[in-house]
């Protein structure tokens, strides 16, 4: 008889990590829990502020002309240039400032009898437009007529570049400020606090349009009596829009 040969298990490292792995998984440990981010709803409240400053208008814009009426249309535009380059060189020794032309106009003239038109002749237009200061133009408009001005299109006063900036500047703090009084006031009377400022929006502030004096034409016939020119006030105005969280 042949003895009996117990047969030794083979090892197998990787079988035994396996089998302990799946040991493991039989145990139910509970997996791990997820990390969840979890954004807080931010509140805000959006207000908004107006602020008004009114400076002088130191300066005043004039739009005046020369008118000639004649027979023919070389004659008038000839008259016309002759007495608007003396206007415009009267204009210049006075240092005028921003002085430009405004229009050349040269238009028929017609009569109407038994239904036809006739020509009767033409009407050339030239305006210029000026800057002065406002105490200087009442003379000057009389030395403009003088120099062979017939009209006046227009007089607006408007205040200096360096006032308008400044005054923007002064708008939009006011309005700021209104605007943070505004949030204030709603959320004190709910017992909440003002947090951040999130959003700043700047809704105007721009130049204040000028102050018209005489919107229609006038027309200067004479210079017996100095013109009287008394500027006014100019309102600047800004307006902000705050968005505050709480």
């Amino acid at each position: 008889m042949h003895p009996t040969r117990l047969s030794r298990p083979s090892l197998n490292p990787w079988g035994a990590i396996a089998a302990f792995s799946l040991g493991l998984g039989f145990l139910g440990l509970p997996p791990l829990p997820p990390v969840v981010a979890q954004e807080q709803q931010v509140r805000t409240l959006t207000v908004s502020g107006e602020g008004i400053v009114t400076i002088p208008t130191t300066l005043t814009r004039v739009q005046l002309g020369v008118e000639v009426s004649g027979k023919t249309a070389e004659e008038v535009q000839q008259q016309a240039a002759r007495q608007t380059s003396a206007v415009v060189e009267l204009l210049r020794s006075r240092n005028v400032q921003k002085l430009e032309t405004a229009g050349i106009r040269l238009n028929p003239n017609y009569t109407y009898r038994d239904d036809r038109q006739e020509l009767t002749g033409y009407t050339a237009t030239n305006t210029v437009t000026f800057r002065l200061e406002t105490e200087a133009v009442g003379n000057l408009l009389d030395e403009a007529v003088n120099a062979g001005a017939t009209r006046i299109d227009g007089v607006s006063f408007i205040a200096s570049d360096s006032d308008i900036t400044t005054a923007q500047q002064q708008a939009l703090q006011l309005a700021t400020r209104e605007a943070q009084r505004q949030a204030d006031a709603v959320l004190d009377t709910l017992n909440l606090t003002r947090r951040e400022i999130v959003n700043i929006q700047i809704n105007s502030a721009g130049s204040p349009p000028p102050v018209p004096m005489m919107p229609q034409a006038a027309r200067l016939e004479s210079a017996d009596a100095s013109t009287p020119v008394i500027g006014g006030e100019q309102e600047v105005r800004a307006s902000v829009t705050l968005q505050i969280s709480y």
